[in-house]
């Protein structure tokens, strides 16, 4: 059956290649996915979602899948991307495409990172220390979620270097110096607090729906402390506030209060309008991650994508970009790059491919957007990063 369903697709693929059938519309079934027996074998990201759909159980995969209400931001993070379009020049030498890039005084090969994404061993075993193996082989940049299933330690070590720690400081500031101080200490250059999550998680309901088709014991995991435990392990010996980690009441002062309390870099992951990206600016914050939590933390409505456009609009090179949510693609990393980010980071599409094949999986997740975005550089006519720019994009009327 996997033979031929890998046929089939073949053949559709040869069939829209052909201009006796330029009038069909082949769309629908080239980009719906299929499920794969092998890392080896997965076409496009897609195909991993595919199969990743097909292995866990039913409230892990919803806990993954879930948006914030009826998950309109995260159809609006993919839509969104349709609305711009890619210039194409012609007659530029793409025979050598370079996607070398610095990012805040470290040389990565790509300017693909990999995106802070909670409790990994939920997808797969090895949780995070597998994705920073596929990170390490590849040259990737990755940021830690502040509750991931395994410590800094044992992922930087994984790594090879250390990674990035992201930051949930809770309504506690000795919980936040604490984290900041291990991460600090196991020699992480940036520390990226997430503002997008205010107080709940909010109302997820295909999470909920989820929740209810799983008909295991899922007490048997998560009141096991070898397996998931209670208390996040970025969190070990800090005592976590009765309002949990909500961070309802931080505002911008807590910025000065982190620059006060560690010498690592300062990034600000959340920021989605330009008068927010201006208050970055005049805080002296190293970086902005232009985000809406791959549409889990509000309702807003608008892609990511149409937030970047806005905030790098207003930060005009002024201090670094990166930008995630929705992307899936090659075309959507030229395309955030065309519009001002200074790099792109990727969580649901690497943890597809983490629970469906696990390092192996994580490895060909970050192989085909790779082999998408040099693809797209040379039809660009953009041999390097540095040539791609707001003339290689627009926006349709």
């Amino acid at each position: 059956m996997q033979k031929m369903d890998h046929n089939r697709r073949a053949f559709l693929r040869f069939l829209a290649a052909s201009p006796l059938l330029s009038g069909i519309d082949l769309a629908q079934a080239l980009d719906d996915g299929e499920a794969v027996e092998a890392a080896a074998d997965a076409i496009d990201i897609f195909d991993l979602h595919e199969t990743v759909r097909g292995k866990l159980p039913p409230a892990h995969y919803g806990y993954m899948a879930t948006g914030t209400n009826g998950d309109g931001t995260l159809r609006a993070n993919r839509t969104a991307f349709d609305k711009f379009y890619l210039r194409s020049r012609r007659l530029v030498d793409v025979s050598n495409i370079d996607t070398r890039i610095n990012i805040l005084g470290r040389d990565y090969a790509s300017p693909i990172v990999l995106c802070p994404v909670s409790s990994q061993k939920a997808f797969h075993p090895e949780g995070e220390v597998a994705s920073a193996r596929a990170a390490k082989r590849r040259g990737h940049l990755q940021i830690l979620s502040n509750v991931s299933s395994t410590g800094v330690e044992d992922v930087s070590r994984a790594r090879g270097e250390p990674v990035w720690q992201q930051l949930y400081p809770t309504m506690s500031w000795p919980v936040a110096k604490g984290v900041m101080a291990r991460a600090e200490a196991a020699g992480c250059p940036a520390i990226v607090l997430t503002v997008d999550l205010p107080g709940t998680v909010g109302v997820r309901n295909t999470l909920e729906r989820a929740i209810r088709r799983d008909t295991r014991d899922c007490a048997a995991c998560h009141e096991n402390p070898d397996i998931a435990g209670r208390t996040p392990p970025m969190y070990d010996g800090l005592t976590i506030p009765s309002s949990g980690f909500s961070q309802a009441s931080l505002t911008w002062e807590f910025i000065d209060r982190m620059r006060n309390a560690t010498d690592m870099k300062i990034l600000v992951k959340g920021i989605v309008t330009a008068e927010d990206a201006e208050l970055c600016i005049e805080y002296g914050v190293d970086g902005i991650i232009v985000s809406n939590h791959g549409g889990r933390a509000d309702d807003s409505g608008i892609g990511a994508i149409e937030s970047l456009a806005e905030v790098a609009g207003a930060v005009r090179g002024r201090t670094t970009i990166l930008m995630d949510s929705g992307v899936r693609r090659g075309t959507d990393i030229v395309k955030a790059l065309a519009l001002g980010a200074d790099a792109v980071a990727v969580g649901r599409p690497y943890v597809w491919g983490l629970g469906s094949f696990g390092e192996a999986g994580v490895d060909r997740a970050l192989e085909i957007l790779q082999y998408e975005l040099e693809a797209t550089m040379e039809w660009t006519g953009t041999p390097s990063l540095a040539n791609i720019g707001s003339d290689h994009i627009g926006r349709h009327a």
